[in-house]
């Protein structure tokens, strides 16, 4: 049975703010894009009701869970809650639609607030955002950005954005460039259930009548995997071909990966890893090449010997259009080469 004041996935943008009461531990995992967590129970507080509830009893548990809701809930109304106005309008969910959500909106309306819980709780909004992936794919047309590693393609996405073109910036949410050396220092990737969410949260809001601009990718970024109608999709759809000097793409790439340069032994222990492909032989060339700082030699070396033959294997294979896609040439990475070429791009026919 539906309980009274409760909300389905298709009206989270309905509400003013979205507040997940789980702990921090679930939170981090997934949430709806844009909650706020404020707990009622936290990781600690929630293993020891759950502890009395295995070993001591049902009652004991739901005393002690009570007292500690309460109070958290109390600090949460006084530390985040207590500047809205009347009109504010929140939806709190937990991990199943039950106690946890119900017992923070009963105090919310008490207050006042028109606040609602979400129907089926996390599960469901999880249900939802698989069910989704599987459908939203099949309402656009996808312009695949191809070329090869170091061509610009992430920056002409962002120029894109900026230009108002609808944008998928896959690496950009996955946190991850996309290849062996492709991790970001500092910025670990998010699970595959939050990377799900943000990926169902960009297409949810396309227009299905404009192109989405994407960039050409293989079924994972990284240890995240592209939802799999997203790719089917993205596979068929028209190709862009970036055509940039070898040279301009060296000198791109080194200041991309500038970290590797600052870390050099962390290089090589990722090169260390295509030695199954190449053999030792090759692999020591480009160690040695990182020991002696020779940059533009590793790079160029990189590029001609493995990234350059895996990318157009690759993108060959997997993209159905590659061979026809429209040629664009682009001499220099810079931010006017790049914007003209965005500006080219947007004005072609939709």
């Amino acid at each position: 049975m539906k309980r009274a004041n409760a909300v389905t996935v298709a009206q989270l943008d309905a509400f003013d703010e979205v507040i997940d009461v789980r702990s921090p531990s679930e939170f981090s995992l997934d949430h709806v894009p844009d909650a706020v967590n404020c707990p009622v129970l936290d990781d600690a507080e929630r293993a020891h009701v759950g502890t009395l509830y295995k070993q001591v009893s049902t009652f004991d548990a739901k005393k002690a869970g009570a007292a500690l809701v309460s109070r958290n809930i109390a600090r949460h109304i006084d530390e985040h809650f207590r500047r809205q106005g009347r009109a504010w309008r929140p939806l709190v969910y937990c991990w199943r639609g039950g106690q946890r959500s119900a017992s923070m909106a009963h105090v919310l309306r008490e207050v006042g607030w028109d606040a609602a819980t979400l129907e089926g709780g996390y599960r469901a909004y999880r249900r939802e955002v698989i069910a989704q992936l599987d459908r939203l794919p099949g309402n656009f047309r996808f312009r695949v950005l191809c070329g090869a590693t170091g061509s610009g393609k992430s920056r002409l996405l962002e120029a894109l954005a900026a230009q108002g073109a609808q944008v998928l910036d896959l690496e950009r949410l996955a946190r991850h460039r996309g290849s062996l050396l492709g991790d970001l220092p500092g910025e670990p990737q998010p699970s595959q259930k939050m990377f799900d969410s943000q990926v169902w949260n960009s297409l949810k809001e396309f227009h299905p009548h404009r192109p989405v601009y994407v960039e050409a990718e293989s079924k994972k970024i990284g240890q995240l995997q592209v939802p799999a109608r997203l790719l089917e999709r993205m596979r068929e759809g028209e190709c862009t071909r970036l055509e940039v000097p070898a040279a301009e793409r060296v000198r791109f790439l080194i200041g991309e990966y500038g970290h590797f340069l600052a870390e050099p032994a962390r290089l090589k222990e990722k090169l260390k890893c295509l030695t199954a492909h190449y053999g030792h032989a090759v692999v020591e060339r480009w160690l040695g090449q990182a020991d002696s700082g020779s940059w533009t030699d590793l790079v160029a070396d990189l590029l001609h010997t493995h990234y350059d033959p895996s990318y157009l294997r690759a993108t060959t294979r997997n993209y159905l259009l590659y061979d026809s896609g429209r040629r664009l040439s682009l001499e220099r990475l810079d931010e006017a080469g790049i914007e003209s070429v965005a500006a080219e791009l947007s004005r072609s026919p939709v």
